[in-house]
């Protein structure tokens, strides 16, 4: 069998088949390009997040982000395991010691999350097919916002209030429609959010995205705003509070439908943000 070597993003070599025939992806946004790119048979193992597409239900659950089932590990022998930098570093670290796990850089920029099935695609063997959807995602993008319409809140429970900095393929997402994220200015990924912050920066718009698999409401949301005395805020009295749908990752997600899903949901939310401040 043919192998190459790939460097992931801890620079660490990894021999690879040429064309894998057992994947393990503990990326839910990984394993939802894998299947795009037509290597849904060659997924043998999957994290208990991974649910784009709705196929991935046939898939073996052995793990999570930071945990797994050693012996299913084995008894499924992977010849290449899949992690995203950033809150998998440790986890990574320790499937390395005896698995070939390629761990790849999330993305910092939206242009990044269209990168990434190139990525993948390269260390699979599906170089063209990488491309290909690649492609057909920046065709998807809505047009750029070139001036600055207001400033956005977002926050995703993630166990705590996590808001997100200039290292955050987020903040760059809401950039690109017009919209300056209140912590733009933090040269970090993800913030633990400050209520107060929150509430002396007034924006223009919130954001809010539930713990993945609840059953969070909109009567929630609105309880939650009151809760924090946010009541007076800009964004709830011109009605710019929204939650995102569903109950699964949204903005969380960085796979090929938050070009598809999560872009055109904000664009049409930018486009009450401006009918707002045509009205004032």
């Amino acid at each position: 069998m043919s192998v190459h070597k790939v460097y992931s993003y801890r620079q660490d070599e990894v021999d690879i088949p040429d064309i894998p025939q057992r994947i393990v992806s503990f990326s839910p946004s990984i394993t939802e390009i894998l299947f795009e790119l037509g290597l849904s048979e060659q997924v043998v193992g999957i994290s208990a997040f991974c649910v784009r597409p709705p196929e991935t239900s046939g898939k073996r659950k052995i793990g999570s982000y930071g945990f797994v089932r050693r012996e299913i590990l084995d008894e499924l022998k992977p010849d290449l395991v899949f992690t995203i930098s950033g809150y998998q570093d440790k986890f990574t670290s320790e499937l390395a010691k005896n698995y070939p796990v390629v761990c790849v850089e999330l993305p910092v920029s939206l242009a990044g999350i269209i990168d990434l099935p190139v990525k993948i695609g390269i260390i699979t063997g599906k170089m063209e097919e990488g491309r290909n959807l690649s492609y057909s995602l920046m065709k998807r993008l809505p047009k750029p916002r070139s001036k600055v319409l207001g400033s956005c809140y977002l926050e995703i429970d993630l166990a705590s209030p996590i808001a997100f900095g200039a290292f955050s393929y987020i903040t760059d997402a809401l950039r690109y429609m017009g919209l300056r994220s209140i912590y733009s200015d933090q040269n970090r990924e993800w913030i633990p959010s400050s209520l107060d912050f929150v509430h002396s920066a007034d924006p223009d718009m919130i954001i809010y995205e539930a713990k993945m698999f609840s059953k969070y409401t909109e009567e929630d949301l609105e309880e939650t705003i009151k809760t924090r005395g946010w009541s007076d805020l800009k964004a709830v009295r011109n009605k710019l509070v929204f939650k995102t749908p569903g109950n699964l990752d949204f903005f969380a997600h960085h796979g090929p439908s938050f070009v598809r899903e999560v872009m055109p949901w904000l664009e049409d939310r930018v486009n009450k943000l401006q009918e707002s401040l045509g009205k004032q």
